[in-house]
C-alpha cells in the first residue's frame, strides 16, 4: 500500500510555485502525489518530472475532459479530439514517470443530456477509450475512469456501470478507481462494493463526505480500510480533498468553503489517519 496526495487541494497546474509543497508532503511521509493533467506546456511536466524524481516521490496523474472533447459527442469530430486529448495527456504523464490516471473521461465532466444514458451513449464512450488503452499499453500507464456522483455526471454513477465499460473495452490498461466520496453518496455498502469489483479496483481515492480531512466526517471508514486489506489492495490510497484555494476550479467543481482551518492540517492529519487505520484494519 502507498499513500499519495492529490495536488488539486492547491492547483489545476502544478509549477515551481508548488515545489515547496511537494517537499513538505515528503517530509511528512508520503510516499507519491497526483498531478492535474490539462493543457499547459510540456516544459512544466518535465520540470515536474525533475522534482519528483529529486525528493523520490512517485507518482500518479488525474484529468477530464470537457464539452469540446466530449467522448459521447454525436459528433465524430468531437470525439477524435477525446482520443488525441487523452493520448496527449498520456505522453505528458509518462514524462512525469506517472503509474495511474484517474479520472471521469469517460464523458465531459459535468456535462448533462437532461435524461438518463442510453446504450448508445455508452458505446461512443468505450469506443474512444479502446485506443486510449491501446496507448497507455505503450507506457504501461494504467487508466482508471472514476464513476461520480449524480450531481457531477449522468453517465457513470457506480462502480457497477464502471464495471461494465470496462468490460466493453476490453483492454487491461483500463480498470477502475474507487472514490470514497462519491461512492459514500450513490452505494449501498462498502464492503459488499470492494468485494464485488476487487478484481478491476487498480486505484483509491480517499476522500471524505465534505472533501475535506478524511477521518472527520461519515464515510465508513473502518469498512472502507479493512475490506481494502482483506482483498490484499496494494495499491495507492490517495487523498483527493478540495479547497478555495483556487477560486476558478473550485466554483468550477461547487467548493464554496474551505472545510478545514489550513491546507496543512488536512494533508497532515490526512496521512496519519490514513496510515492509522491501515495498520490498524
Amino acid at each position: 500500500m502507498k499513500i499519495g496526495m492529490n495536488m488539486l487541494l492547491w492547483t489545476t497546474s502544478v509549477d515551481e510555485s508548488h515545489f515547496s509543497i511537494l517537499e513538505d508532503l515528503k517530509k511528512t511521509g508520503y510516499d507519491g502525489v497526483e498531478i492535474p493533467i490539462g493543457e499547459v506546456p510540456v516544459k512544466n511536466f518535465e520540470a515536474i518530472g525533475k522534482i519528483l524524481k529529486e525528493l523520490e516521490l512517485a507518482c500518479t496523474a488525474v484529468t477530464s475532459l470537457l464539452d469540446d472533447a466530449n467522448p459521447v459527442s454525436p459528433d465524430m469530430a468531437v470525439r477524435q479530439k477525446a482520443v488525441d486529448q487523452m493520448k496527449w495527456r498520456i505522453d505528458m504523464a509518462a514524462i512525469m514517470g506517472v503509474q495511474v490516471i484517474g479520472g471521469p473521461f469517460h464523458s465531459a465532466f459535468a456535462s448533462f443530456s437532461g435524461a438518463p444514458p442510453t446504450p448508445e451513449e455508452r458505446k461512443r464512450s468505450a469506443e474512444v477509450l479502446r485506443p486510449v488503452a491501446e496507448h497507455a499499453e505503450k507506457y504501461n500507464i494504467v487508466l482508471t475512469p472514476e464513476a461520480l456522483n449524480r450531481f457531477e455526471c449522468y453517465l457513470y454513477n457506480t462502480l457497477g456501470d464502471i464495471a461494465e465499460l470496462i468490460q466493453d473495452v476490453n483492454h487491461p490498461n483500463l480498470r477502475m478507481i474507487y472514490d470514497t466520496h462519491h461512492a459514500h453518496i450513490e452505494e449501498k455498502n462498502m464492503r459488499q462494493l470492494i468485494l464485488k469489483h476487487q478484481d478491476v479496483i487498480a486505484h483509491v481515492h480517499i476522500s471524505e463526505n465534505d472533501r475535506g480531512t478524511p477521518g472527520k466526517g461519515q464515510v465508513h471508514w473502518k469498512d472502507v480500510f479493512h475490506t481494502l486489506k482483506e482483498i490484499n489492495y496494494d495499491g495507492w490510497l490517495t487523498i483527493e480533498a478540495f479547497s478555495r484555494n483556487n477560486p476558478e476550479f473550485a466554483s468550477g467543481i461547487n467548493v464554496w468553503r474551505n472545510f478545514q482551518p489550513t491546507l496543512e492540517e488536512i494533508y497532515r492529519d490526512g496521512f496519519t489517519f490514513i496510515k492509522e487505520s491501515w495498520e490498524q484494519a
